[in-house]
């Protein structure tokens, strides 16, 4: 027996055969889109900082904040406040 998904992509593959050119056209506009987003959506995801699963985060999360890495830095970088 087929899934669920199957018989949906048949049913769209289906109903792609009525529609005209100019139609088809913003179909894939719309699937590119969705597709595009999935793709942003999974880079989204592993871009998540976890310091369990990651062991240089695990370690050095913070390590800038230590001398001489921080001394003077927002003077260094945006020069010196009055």
């Amino acid at each position: 027996m087929r899934n669920r998904g199957m018989i949906l992509r048949d049913v769209i593959r289906e109903a792609l055969e009525h529609l005209p050119e100019g139609k088809l056209a913003e179909v894939f506009d719309f699937v590119s889109f969705l597709l595009a987003k999935e793709g942003r959506e999974r880079i989204e995801e592993t871009r998540e900082l976890d310091p369990e699963k990651d062991p240089i985060l695990r370690e050095y999360i913070g390590g800038v904040s230590v001398e001489p890495f921080a001394h003077k830095i927002d003077d260094i970088l945006y020069g010196e406040e009055d």
